[in-house]
């Protein structure tokens, strides 16, 4: 046991924090940790030579594309990335009005400039309106279910079938009306699918699906990329705090560690990293993608996660949405052009045809956006999410090039339409620390899912608190698959451990016992011991 003066002296040094991931949920955690006293030994792990995690911002085609992260989603006063852009001076004009702040758009993507048939030549936009009124407000009536005792059918992809089944009874066209619409609503199928990172909305849960929050404003980007949010919080940072290609290989913890430069101390975490090195701890804040996660379960703590946990990990969903950058010489759009649809006339969402990924892969892509104009270059944006997704990642670039160059000749009805003169991909899935682009309430799943995986360990309260702790999108309930979500999670958790210190240094001194302070390491019978010389904790500077 030690004595009061002890539990004081060793309360004087600090809390050790390390912080693993160095995207807006690590760094958000680790700027707000970096403001309290009480924290002067903080460090983020970062497994890539980059931070950001999944903003990505790449210099290219004489401009910057975003990789990653696109829009900041409702940017108004209630959106903490919006706020922060705004402060550090990112955003332009237009993003920045208050009439822009205001809009509501239900979180409903807009309507095409143009929309082409895969026959050749264009859909009536009218017609793609019609189909979008129905689409999106059948979604919206998805919120209806939200604390209901039984839903219609287990999935939000199931539902708005059973609803278009319904509707179609009153259409009156002739056949082949019918069909384009529903190749249109096959189209909007494929957006949702995008916009929810998921291969199909039927893998999509219907009775959380309303718990996602929209906030006002209509969605807006960085002129000069993303990745300036993440560069001005990371620039905000003590010079040491960040350490690159740091790969973490077991998160040891509820355990009773040593390290020669700190005698007498001890230590209730032990990061391991893949070189070798390892880092003691008081606090891990957790902030890796789910699908790292998933991937990586059974080996990544040590003792593993409790059964609760590793089931609410195993049930939330987690899937793929990228990117295809295209560049052009010369537009063959109209200036005025900003999301050009693609419209595939075979397809409908009541069919299940699910042909060879080879020979369809292309069939899932929902369109392009039209990005601001870089010089000599014009280039386009499409989008496209699920298996056939990761199945393009596996393509080479000449691949991908030539199939989209068929796709929109055959669309536009040129077949001497210029190929574009290169590409640019995603590949979220393939990324080794990622596995993904970003979570979604499964079938199976809840919203409690993803309150069980934010809640720290040890559970039961016994022992050093708040040993692991757990942020990013997919443990914000109401915001996740956001980057306002992965970083109001960042500031969650460090709130957290803010909370408890402030506690534990109003609390009159305890007595005799040092584990009796919340957040200081108990006996030796917590946990393993193991002893780390000084070569361990190189980069700590502690």
């Amino acid at each position: 046991m030690q004595s009061s003066g002890r539990q004081a002296e060793a309360l004087g040094r600090g809390r050790r924090v390390l912080v693993v991931g160095g995207g807006i949920a690590g760094l958000g955690a680790a700027q707000r940790l970096c403001c309290h006293p009480a924290f002067p030994h903080l460090r983020v792990l970062e497994a890539t030579a980059r931070a950001g995690g999944r903003i990505r911002s790449e210099r290219s085609f004489g401009g910057v594309v975003e990789v990653g992260a696109h829009w900041i989603h409702g940017p108004s006063q209630g959106n903490p990335v919006f706020q922060l852009a705004a402060k550090y001076g990112l955003l332009g004009e237009k993003a920045l009005s208050e009439e822009n702040q205001l809009i509501e758009t239900g979180g409903h993507v807009g309507l095409p400039s143009v929309s082409y048939a895969s026959s050749g030549g264009s859909v009536s936009l009218e017609l793609v309106a019609e189909m979008a009124r129905l689409f999106y407000r059948l979604t919206d009536r998805t919120r209806e279910f939200l604390h209901a005792a039984e839903t219609p059918a287990p999935s939000v992809g199931e539902y708005l079938k059973k609803e278009i089944r319904q509707h179609m009874a009153g259409w009156t066209e002739e056949e082949e009306t019918k069909r384009l619409k529903l190749a249109i609503l096959n189209n909007l199928f494929n957006v949702e699918c995008c916009v929810s990172g998921t291969h199909s909305m039927d893998l999509v849960a219907l009775a959380p699906f309303g718990e996602y929050t929209v906030l006002p404003g209509l969605d807006c980007t960085f002129p000069r990329g993303y990745q300036g949010l993440t560069d001005c919080i990371m620039a905000s940072l003590p010079k040491d705090v960040m350490v690159f290609n740091k790969p973490v290989k077991t998160i040891h913890w509820n355990g009773s560690f040593e390290e020669a430069s700190a005698p007498g101390e001890t230590f209730p975490v032990l990061v391991e990293c893949e070189d070798g090195g390892c880092f003691p701890a008081h606090h891990v804040i957790v902030t890796v993608p789910l699908g790292f996660l998933k991937e990586r379960l059974d080996t990544f703590f040590e003792p593993p996660l409790p059964t609760e946990k590793v089931e609410a990990i195993r049930r939330i969903g987690f899937g793929t949405n990228n990117k295809i950058f295209l560049e052009f010489e010369e537009p063959f759009w109209q200036p005025d052009c900003q999301h050009i649809q693609v419209v595939w006339r075979d397809t409908s969402p009541l069919e299940d045809a699910a042909p060879k990924l080879q020979d369809a892969w292309f069939k899932k892509l929902i369109g392009f956006w039209v990005l601001p104009s870089f010089g000599a270059s014009q280039v386009l944006c499409g989008f496209i999410a699920g298996l056939e997704s990761e199945f393009m990642e596996t393509l080479s670039d000449e691949d991908v090039l030539l199939s989209l160059t068929q796709v929109l000749r055959r669309v536009t009805g040129n077949p001497r339409l210029p190929a574009p003169r290169s590409v640019l991909r995603s590949r979220w899935h393939s990324a080794p620390y990622t596995r993904g682009s970003y979570s979604y309430v499964a079938v199976g799943s809840s919203g409690d899912d993803l309150d069980l995986l934010a809640q720290p360990l040890p559970a039961d309260g016994r022992g050093a608190q708040l040993q692991v702790l757990f942020a990013g999108e997919a443990t914000h309930r109401t915001f996740y698959s956001t980057t306002h979500g992965a970083l109001l999670s960042g500031w969650r958790e460090a709130d957290r451990l803010i909370a408890l210190w402030d506690s534990q240094a109003q609390r009159p001194e305890p007595g005799s016992e040092l584990s009796s302070a919340p957040g200081v390491p108990g006996p030796r019978e917590a946990g393993p011991t193991l002893s780390v010389d000084g070569q361990g904790s190189v980069g700590l500077g502690i």
